[in-house]
């Protein structure tokens, strides 16, 4: 066997039992949040001995990190991959926003991990996964900055706003769902605040009539996300 061919074949039980132990510490946070997951259930689960666990990551937290990053990374795969055969600003910028929601509705524990406990960290800015939620953002503002370079979003608004105005929406239309009250259906919100963040952004034309319709649209946007509200909380 040449050198390179025993390299490869030292790295590959190091790789898999590093997978095997993200994956098991996916399914044990998932399952008892952060603070109640013991590593030994995690060594269990992996089929490895809890001192183990420590050759491959520095602590607990360490090891959060590691499966947020891989998390978010194979979101961001996917968002690329569908993203590729998606047309139109409108198009491209709802399934943005529906992607994220659909996320937060399908994997509401490993979204209250990095909100609760990763994102507001001292050390976050300092991890990969800042990083990579940084990129995953600009995802949805390369969608605005496209936009704008068509001609059909308005250049006056700075990007970081529309950024917070999307991201914050979203946070806070389903912070309640995160917390194990109420419910949200990601299709309707989606359009709802694709609707209102369109409305905002695209560019005014001086017709009249053109921008009476742009009002009574955002009207629109805002009572559908107030019925969306209402029957959450019921």
């Amino acid at each position: 066997m040449s050198s390179a061919g025993r390299r490869q074949a030292s790295r590959l039980p190091r790789e898999r039992r590093i997978a095997d132990i993200m994956g098991a510490a996916r399914g044990v946070f998932r399952d008892k949040g952060y603070e109640e997951a013991p590593l030994s259930e995690i060594a269990e689960r992996a089929n490895v001995v809890e001192g183990s666990i420590y050759r491959y990551f520095d602590n607990k937290r360490d090891l959060l990190v590691k499966v947020i990053e891989d998390w978010y990374e194979t979101m961001l795969a996917d968002y690329d991959q569908r993203l590729a055969g998606i047309t139109g600003t409108r198009n491209r910028l709802r399934f943005m926003i529906w992607r994220h929601l659909t996320t937060i509705h399908d994997e509401p524990a490993l979204c209250n991990l990095m909100f609760q406990h990763l994102r507001t960290g001292p050390d976050y800015t300092h991890t990969a996964v800042f990083e990579l939620n940084r990129r995953y953002t600009h995802r949805t503002l390369d969608i605005v900055q496209e936009g704008i370079e068509a001609g059909e979003l308005r250049d006056d608004v700075p990007l970081p706003l529309v950024r917070d105005m999307i991201y914050g929406c979203i946070e806070h239309r389903t912070w309640a769902y995160l917390r194990g009250e109420g419910e949200f259906e990601p299709d309707e919100t989606a359009d709802a605040i694709v609707d209102l963040v369109l409305s905002g952004l695209q560019v005014r034309k001086p017709e009249a009539s053109i921008e009476a319709a742009l009002a009574s649209r955002l009207e629109q946007a805002v009572e559908r996300l107030e019925r969306i509200n209402t029957s959450s909380a019921r």
